[in-house]
């Protein structure tokens, strides 16, 4: 399928974070390929395939939306498009549960014509199931980020690669590291921009801090989700993606996967955060901005929070290097926007002009600028100069997945990290993760 008004390496007229469920795997799957069946049992007999509508000759599209950040964005660019194309209508739904809402209406052949959804589990269900279009063969694809785009295919749920295909566009990146506070580097006599690129050259920095009397990483434990950050940002190095595959058919366990990880989290959250670390999210934020410590644990979502509250903010992201080889470090990153078409839209022709208006370059960028992420085309553009630092790794398209993708959101595994770096045990930890994703597993048919 060729996009509407798009010339080749062009469009017409312009140059070129995690929803909540309670939900197991199982259940979603099961409601998942009910979706799929109804669907396609009342497209065969009355044609229904989305719930866009004409209208005296005015096409209606739906166009639900997850990500409350960007409702308003979202909202304007809807109003925006339609100045440009009077028989097109869209109505937007901005969910404040979109993981919920999106179920439901799936479940009730509400299929959504147009739709934003985060690069997560979820998604790589629903993408399974057949929910959304497959992009895999749109020419569009050789335009994007391929990093980005392997993430998307990454995330589909099943274990024949066969069938690990795009069932969304890439809109926005995102990443785990952590963000630096240049001015308390300089005042160390360390350089900003220029990061450890090792593991051992990570440690070797946080002691130097440490012997200054320098908090060296800011730890907001009061909100155990944080800790989910550093997680990620070890993991995208130590464990690769495809490995995933190997915890769903049995053959390995989270102890090969995660033993790594876990020895590191102990040894940072034990010996070099302040004092308190029982912080919330809110608080780590403002002792940042307020130059009480060098780093913050953190992904790129935070960076403006932090100049909400200290506009004047010198900050930096780098990648958090998980070994010894500096050649072989991922950065943590995410499509934290993947934008899509529901599978069964009888709309396809007015859909994909609303989807190539919000992709053209000029309405990508101000996105990005408008929430500090990373562009998905090739020559990926970031909205935040403070993400410069981990561009080549975008460019070079050396991204891993957030490893918290693959994991089934009715675990709860904040507090089992949160555990983990109060009580140092690691087995207890990774135990514990074994435990709850075989019973979610033994659950999960279709």
């Amino acid at each position: 399928m060729k996009p509407a008004c798009r010339e080749k390496g062009k469009y017409k007229g312009v140059e070129r974070m995690k929803p909540d469920s309670n939900a197991n795997a199982g259940t979603f799957r099961r409601i998942a390929g009910r979706v799929v069946t109804a669907a396609c049992a009342v497209a065969l007999t009355v044609g229904l395939a989305g719930c866009g509508n004409n209208t005296a000759g005015t096409v209606t599209l739906d166009f639900f939306q997850f990500k409350s950040e960007a409702a308003d964005w979202f909202t304007a660019k809807a109003r925006e498009f339609e100045k440009t194309h009077s028989n097109i209508k869209v109505n937007v739904n901005n969910s404040s549960d979109a993981t919920t809402d999106l179920r439901t209406r799936l479940v009730k052949n509400r299929e959504p014509d147009v739709i934003t959804i985060n690069g997560d589990i979820n998604y790589g269900m629903l993408a399974e199931a057949g929910v959304f279009h497959d992009f895999t063969d749109d020419e569009i694809v050789d335009e994007l980020n391929p990093g980005m785009v392997n993430i998307a295919k990454s995330l589909v749920q099943t274990t024949d690669k066969s069938k690990k295909r795009l069932y969304g566009i890439p809109y926005a990146g995102n990443a785990s590291g952590y963000i630096i506070n240049a001015d308390v580097w300089e005042q160390a006599g360390e350089d900003p921009d220029n990061p450890p690129q090792t593991w051992s050259e990570f440690i070797d920095l946080l002691q130097r801090f440490k012997s200054k009397g320098i908090v060296p990483l800011e730890a907001s434990t009061a909100d155990p989700w944080t800790l989910q950050a550093p997680l990620a940002s070890l993991n995208s190095t130590l464990v690769p993606e495809s490995e995933y595959l190997s915890l769903k058919d049995g053959s390995k366990k989270f102890s090969d996967l995660w033993g790594t990880v876990s020895d590191q989290l102990v040894e940072i959250y034990q010996n070099y955060t302040q004092k308190n670390p029982a912080v919330t999210y809110q608080q780590a934020t403002q002792d940042l901005a307020a130059d009480k410590a060098a780093i913050l644990p953190l992904g790129t979502y935070a960076i403006p929070q932090i100049r909400l509250i200290n506009s004047d903010a010198n900050l930096r992201f780098a990648q958090m290097p998980a070994t010894d080889n500096a050649e072989e470090q991922q950065l943590t990153a995410g499509d934290d926007v993947i934008l899509t078409m529901g599978a069964h839209t009888k709309h396809e022709k007015e859909v994909r002009e609303f989807i190539d208006f919000l992709m053209n370059d000029e309405n990508i960028k101000d996105y990005s600028k408008q929430q500090s992420a990373f562009t998905p085309y090739k020559d990926t553009y970031v909205g935040d100069e403070a993400l410069n630092g981990v561009l080549d790794f975008y460019r070079a398209g050396k991204l891993a997945d957030f490893c918290d993708h693959y994991v089934p959101a009715s675990i709860n595994l904040a507090g089992f990290l949160q555990t983990l770096i109060q009580s140092g045990n690691t087995e207890k930890f990774l135990n514990s993760m074994q435990s709850e994703y075989d019973k979610i597993e033994a659950r999960n048919f279709r």
